[in-house]
């Protein structure tokens, strides 16, 4: 029989409950000054010695020699072969899961709009794609397929012409199911690189790597380390922490469902966190009881043990509305409202990345296949960030037109403030333009 779980038991109106929490919340993945200095001396040699660069750090990073660039470019017959090689059962949830994803993106689609006034002066937004796009994976034995669906075909229905992406191959270790989800997805160009030396060729470009625009997707603390040096050059997506869910519950699901929607996130890392809010006391015990009886079925439960342990809590609350109060203060990545009526609490949540609302709708779900996007603020960033989006690969450039009238008046008001700001020419260059 296992030991049992250490895992935290707070009530939310105990004296020192904010000090508990905060301890709990607190994270910081601030690289070390080693990682930071190892990284900044590769991004020099990529952008001194372009692919020669990145052919000596595969070999000696991922243990994989090839003559030259050449042998780490996939070209599209590759995708297409991974795409036959899969099982029939991998390839129908692949393309169920895609179809589901690019359905819900394209309703994010934005579209340019304009108006006229009176005198005849335009004023609107013009919306456009980015040119390029590049896609960090992470590879190996590791397979994320998911991660490529959820972050390419966003990229694709924002319009963006070119998506490039990059995948390590550890001693030529390629993940089939990896490439066919790149294949669905429409990935143009695909690189058997990663690492740093990865986010440094997409960023300032080499002699075979294409220059993107902006870097988005998952990595280890270098590769994070890297998108947070070269963002300035390129946009980023974000600096993920670790995954994290919060379960709102009324006491009302089974158990063993809940344990497992907590499990279901602590079994990322040693670092995610998974907490309950439920005003039902028994229930969390019953929680608590599933958690301690299941975990053994589990094939990562070391990992679940430590992340459970470490930064796991059962909180009990007064009722769904403080549950709703505490969810804002966590904001959390994810949030399943396992209650009888999620669409009454729905208001009242204003900082979460996503919502799974009802007993019967579990975070992993909208990890594969719901169609929402799964890269999601961590770390209570959904205060202020949202769940990437077709709007992240998308631009806005303001249109306006001033017609003769419309420059006339405009002027008189933008002298008087250019004057105000000792802007001189800004005043005169609006003077000119004023009808006698």
């Amino acid at each position: 029989m296992s030991t049992p779980l250490k895992i935290a038991r707070l009530n939310a109106n105990q004296s020192d409950f904010a000090e508990h929490l905060d301890a709990l919340l607190a994270w910081e993945g601030v690289s070390d000054k080693a990682v930071n200095d190892r990284v900044e001396e590769i991004i020099a040699a990529v952008r001194a010695n372009g692919d020669a660069a990145l052919v000596e750090y595969t070999e000696r990073f991922d243990g994989l020699s090839v003559d030259s660039m050449a042998g780490l470019i996939l070209d599209r017959a590759r995708l297409e072969l991974a795409l036959e090689r899969i099982t029939p059962e991998q390839r129908e949830a692949l393309s169920v899961a895609a179809e589901r994803v690019r359905s819900y993106h394209e309703h994010q689609r934005q579209d340019s709009w304009r108006y006229t006034e009176a005198d005849g002066t335009l004023l609107g937004q013009q919306i456009t794609p980015l040119d390029r796009v590049g896609l960090y994976v992470p590879g190996g034995k590791a397979s994320y397929p998911s991660s490529v669906l959820m972050n390419a075909i966003p990229a694709k229905v924002a319009g963006v012409p070119e998506v490039v992406m990059v995948v390590p191959t550890p001693r030529g270790e390629i993940n089939e199911l990896v490439l066919a989800a790149a294949c669905l997805a429409g990935v143009d160009h695909v690189f058997t690189i990663g690492g740093a030396q990865a986010v440094a060729a997409l960023a300032y470009g080499t002699e075979s790597v294409p220059q993107v625009d902006k870097i988005v997707g998952p990595g280890n603390i270098y590769v994070a380390t890297a998108k947070r040096a070269v963002f300035g050059q390129v946009g980023i997506d974000m600096i993920a922490g670790p995954s994290e869910i919060l379960v709102v519950c009324d006491g009302q699901t089974d158990p063993d469902w809940i344990a497992m929607d907590l499990f279901s996130q602590a079994e990322h890392d040693e670092d995610a966190q998974s907490i309950l809010l439920s005003p039902d006391a028994a229930f969390l015990d019953a929680v608590e009881a599933s958690l301690n009886r299941l975990i053994g079925d589990l094939e990562r439960d070391a990992i679940v043990r430590v992340s459970l342990e470490t930064r796991g809590a059962l909180i009990k609350v007064d009722d769904l509305e403080q549950a709703c109060v505490l969810t804002n203060r966590i904001a959390p990545e994810h949030l399943e409202l396992s209650v009888a009526d999620p669409e009454a609490l729905l208001p009242q949540v204003r900082h979460a990345g996503a919502i799974f609302m009802g007993r019967y709708t579990p975070e992993a779900l909208g990890d594969y296949c719901a169609g929402p996007n799964h890269v999601l603020p961590t770390s209570g960033t959904a205060r202020f960030s949202s769940p990437l989006g077709v709007y992240d690969f998308q631009k806005r450039s303001s249109l306006i037109f001033c017609s003769p009238d419309g420059a006339s008046e405009l002027g008189k008001t933008a002298s008087v403030l250019a004057r105000g700001e000792s802007l001189t020419a800004h005043a005169r260059s609006a003077e000119y333009r004023i009808k006698p």
